[in-house]
């Protein structure tokens, strides 16, 4: 369990840090409404499902025949996490909300448009190759059911979140602008979340 407290503090940070999701829906919802952000996230957070199952039967299959393999693919991961770590400390704090460009686009566009956004984007496929092999949690589960655990919780923490961003737009919104270290905090906290991970990837035994 305390395997998946750390997983799900983790993708809380990462979830509430800026990115381009997270602006995504927070811009639509202020350009549209918060049903429209809603639909965006639901279709973002579908979207994991897909990534989850090829890293679920892919690494399973890795860990299965070579151990030192998938040493490689944590070292691997953890070294990718540090470089995102490097390009937050590299991108400026400033955060950009300016959702009045967005078009306007039905309940059913946003969820398919957030779902095709999400599943093409091969650095979600990625990240979760780096974020998710350190969370293994049991000795006695399949892999294939371990990742998929964590993908639905993966899933479940990022949509309520997303789905807080959604809903309270227009108030968060307004604390960003009227509080410019905002970007700032946001910032670190992302860059210390990556090194975290890294770091807890790198040093684990599993």
């Amino acid at each position: 369990m305390e395997t998946l407290y750390a997983f799900s503090l983790a993708t809380a940070a990462l979830a509430i840090s800026p990115g381009p999701d997270n602006i995504y829906v927070l811009t639509q919802s202020l350009a549209n409404g918060k049903k429209y952000g809603l639909a965006t996230t639901g279709g973002l957070i579908s979207g994991c499902l897909v990534h989850t199952t090829l890293l679920a039967f892919g690494i399973s299959v890795i860990i299965r025949e070579s151990g030192n393999l998938f040493l490689g693919i944590k070292i691997l991961g953890g070294g990718y996490l540090l470089y995102l770590a490097f390009q937050v400390y590299r991108s400026p704090a400033a955060l950009s909300l300016s959702g009045g460009e967005v078009a306007k686009k039905g309940l059913w566009q946003l969820f398919k448009r957030g779902f095709i956004m999400n599943v093409l984007n091969p650095k979600v496929t990625i990240f979760f190759l780096a974020f998710f092999p350190g969370f293994l949690f049991s000795d006695t589960l399949g892999t294939v059911i371990q990742f998929y655990v964590l993908g639905l919780l993966f899933m479940l923490v990022s949509g309520l979140i997303f789905s807080g961003i959604a809903l309270l737009s227009g108030t968060i919104s307004e604390f960003i602008v009227h509080n410019k270290n905002v970007g700032h905090v946001l910032k670190w906290l992302q860059i210390t979340v990556f090194i975290g991970i890294a770091l807890y990837l790198l040093l684990s035994d599993k």
